[in-house]
């Protein structure tokens, strides 16, 4: 039936005793009804009006007790059973009521998530139990050794062991007092921490208020024996666990800063360290923050630290979910095997496993060494940091003729890798780092790929050692610096540096713009050289006979290379604009402007106006785009590009967009089109394309040998079809 503005619950044909006021009567503006926990929930977004203290003190309750209910199946079971919209309806109406009443406001109150005002400074926090660290090892034989010595100490008991994730998070504790939250703090020092109790609490998978578990589900688990539930209510509780930033977020939250021209975070551990530490918990509430609880401290009857894992999820934490009771080391060196090879898989970074006593009075009794317990030691995957020095520090020209220092390194091994050069970014991060010329240095490779430096190791350092100046001039064509007040980077002056054509053609022909197949950079730099390439229209000029005098080149591989030029004459409007190179504008951002004007020669017409209605350009993008289309040497290279033959494909107009709205996931190898084929065509249609499967996640294109992301759609009940589905869905 259709529910008016101003109802009664009588309108509704509902009983009594679903009404939210005694006399029957909802007074507020009806926008959403859904049914939970027997109630009928009648959402408005308008204020309620006439409910008196006892009334609104009685509808709070059943509000912070429903919404802390859809938490847990969000956060802890992976569940939803309303959609986002209702959620927040439910919050909203609790804020109001709060609003009205404020004296009804309590510490575990939903509404206490979203952070107050900025603080002046961290109050520290002594830990009653000091927050242990863990010592590594990296090998098998190592883990034995490690076997070897606790059990001298502990002769004759049998050693289980409780194997779980070493995530690569931010260490923090929770203290719970009768069960609502009162204090969370860092590690710090190990002894004593920072209270970061107002950014903790805008995580929404750490409870404001403990869960109180059913004596069926401890039974099910078999803990209803062992614990007290009257002292984790009753008296002081305390929780450990890791804040983590997912990969996801992370790489959201780079893309942003990205097109921003913003300097780029490192890592998700250092960013979600750094959004707990922020001094305003609006910024931390901002991240997207999760929290993995892996540790009970307080005595509540545990015996076994297996047990603290079935019993968290039911407080109402959420736990990882990769987790092993093993008997012997030969069962934890498999379970190390096996998350080894998914790793790269899971939505969060890890860099071993922790292998933990399981028998608590062992742990008790093993002790502590320095500041790491015996009973436990972090079997680490194999190293991806490592020392070397750094013999020189260069400087490469990019596309847009910034200048980034690079370090050139004694050759080192790293994840399984040599390393010999690491990025150092920009002048800015060398000042940070304070890194020189023969400094011994710690790199890593930042998302195993991009080898980068950490630190500086200061007590390695030569004497008399000078720290390292960027230059006056460009260190290729000996053209003046140029250092922009609003810009970390120096850059060039010169457009016409050959590094700066050299890095341009590079990117024109990458596989998200032009993608030419066999067009590398040795082979661009040779054709520089040889005078045969001097700007990216000169590609499409060349043939056979140009090309099989090179070196690399005979007959066959310079037909092949001619033919894929030509292939790639038919390009996409989006990809045309990334493979232009202008500064700001992404491969996302290229994508948004080809949805937006739909054709070149619109674009080349847009103001700034235009410009800003486009999802995600700012300022200084918008004038980056206008100053590339007024620039003639720019408008004079497009035209010859046309000239040539290049055809762009201008976007479908909206109206034509078959898939806006939805979201793809695609996963496994498809036969009538490459993978990236098949995005660029969704993401045409008006489809959202992801990396990564979730709850909002539409349909999981699936082809030969799907990977890890059919099984999580599986798992989440998201549409899987097949790949002649798809065909089906936009042709």
């Amino acid at each position: 039936m259709a529910i008016p503005n101003y109802v009664t619950a009588q309108s509704l044909r509902l009983p009594r005793r679903y009404a939210p006021r005694n006399d029957g009567i909802y007074y507020g503006r009806v926008d959403l009804v859904i049914q939970s926990q027997n109630w009928i929930f009648l959402l408005s977004r308008a204020i309620i009006v006439n409910m008196t203290k006892p009334e609104a003190r009685k509808r709070i309750a059943i509000l912070k007790k429903t919404i802390n209910h859809h938490r847990y199946l969000y956060h802890v079971l992976d569940k939803q059973e309303v959609d986002d919209a209702a959620f927040d309806s439910l919050k909203h109406e609790l804020w109001q009521l709060e609003q009205q009443y404020p004296e009804l406001i309590t510490l575990d109150s939903p509404t206490q998530r979203v952070g107050g005002q900025p603080l002046d400074k961290f109050i520290k926090v002594q830990h009653q139990t000091p927050m242990l660290s863990l010592e590594d090892v990296f090998s098998f034989e190592e883990l034995v050794d490690w076997e070897k010595r606790i059990k001298k100490l502990v002769s004759g008991e049998k050693l289980d062991y409780f194997v779980e994730l070493k995530v690569d998070g931010f260490a923090v504790t929770l203290i719970y007092e009768q069960g609502i939250l009162q204090t969370g703090a860092t590690r710090g020092n190990g002894k004593v921490g920072e209270d970061v109790t107002q950014n903790l609490k805008t995580v929404e998978s750490i409870p404001l208020r403990l869960r109180r578990p059913s004596e069926k589900e401890l039974v099910s688990a078999g803990l209803s024996q062992a614990i007290s539930l009257a002292k984790i209510f009753n008296s002081r509780f305390e929780v450990r666990g890791e804040v983590v930033m997912t990969k996801k977020v992370f790489e959201q939250i780079n893309t942003q800063r990205r097109k921003r021209n913003q300097p780029l975070y490192a890592n998700p551990r250092n960013t979600a360290a750094g959004s707990i530490r922020q001094l305003n918990p609006k910024i931390a509430a901002s991240r997207h923050l999760e929290f993995l609880a892996y540790d009970i401290v307080s005595d509540v009857g545990q015996k076994l630290h297996n047990q603290e894992h079935l019993l968290l999820p039911f407080l109402g934490f959420k736990i990882d979910k990769h987790f092993e009771k093993c008997l012997n080391l030969e069962s934890v060196r498999r379970f190390h095997q096996e998350i080894d090879r998914i790793r790269d898989d899971l939505p969060y970074q890890i860099d071993g496993l922790v292998v933990v006593v399981d028998n608590n009075e062992i742990f008790t009794k093993l002790g502590v060494v320095g500041k790491a317990p015996r009973a436990a030691i972090a079997y680490k995957f194999p190293g991806k940091q490592t020392t070397t020095v750094i013999e020189k520090i260069i400087l490469s020209v990019g596309r847009t003729g910034a200048l980034t220092p690079v370090a050139i390194l004694k050759p080192v091994q790293v994840g399984g890798t040599i390393i010999s050069r690491a990025t150092l970014h920009n002048a800015d991060e060398i000042k940070r780092l304070d890194v020189r010329q023969g400094d011994t240095v710690i790199i890593q490779r930042a998302g195993d790929v991009i080898p980068d430096v950490v630190s500086v190791i200061k007590d390695l350092r030569p004497k008399n050692t000078p720290e390292f100046k960027m230059p006056a001039r460009c260190p290729v064509c000996n053209s003046s610096i140029i250092h922009p007040l609003d810009e970390v980077v120096y850059r060039c002056s010169n457009l016409k540096c050959g590094a700066i054509l050299k890095e341009q053609l590079y990117h024109f022909v990458s596989r998200r713009a032009f993608d030419i197949v066999g067009l590398g950079p040795k082979i661009i730099d040779q054709l520089m050289d040889g005078g045969l390439v001097t700007d990216a229209a000169d590609i499409f000029k060349l043939t056979e006979g140009d090309l099989v005098p090179l070196e690399r080149f005979a007959a066959k591989s310079a037909k092949n290379l001619v033919l894929a030029i030509n292939r790639s004459k038919q390009i996409s409007l989006s990809r045309f604009i990334y493979s232009l190179g202008i500064r700001h504008v992404g491969e996302e951002t290229a994508m948004d402007l080809a949805a937006h004007f739909g054709s070149l020669t619109a674009l080349r017409r847009a103001t700034l106006e235009d410009l800003r209605l486009v999802h995600d350009v700012g300022e200084v993008m918008a004038k980056s785009i206008i100053d590339y289309f007024r620039d003639k040497r720019n408008l004079n290279l497009i035209d010859k590009l046309l000239a040539v033959g290049v055809r762009i494909k201008n976007q479908p107009s909206k109206n034509n967009q078959l898939l806006a709205g939805r979201s793809f996931v695609f996963t496994g190898g498809l036969s009538g089109m490459s993978r990236d084929q098949a995005k660029d065509r969704a993401r045409a249609l008006g489809a959202d394309v992801s990396e990564f499967v979730s709850r909002q996640t539409d349909f999981v294109v699936a082809g030969v040998n799907p990977g890890s992301k059919y099984q999580k759609a599986k798992k989440l009940g998201v549409k899987i079809i097949d790949e002649k589905e798809f065909l089906n869905m936009i042709f």
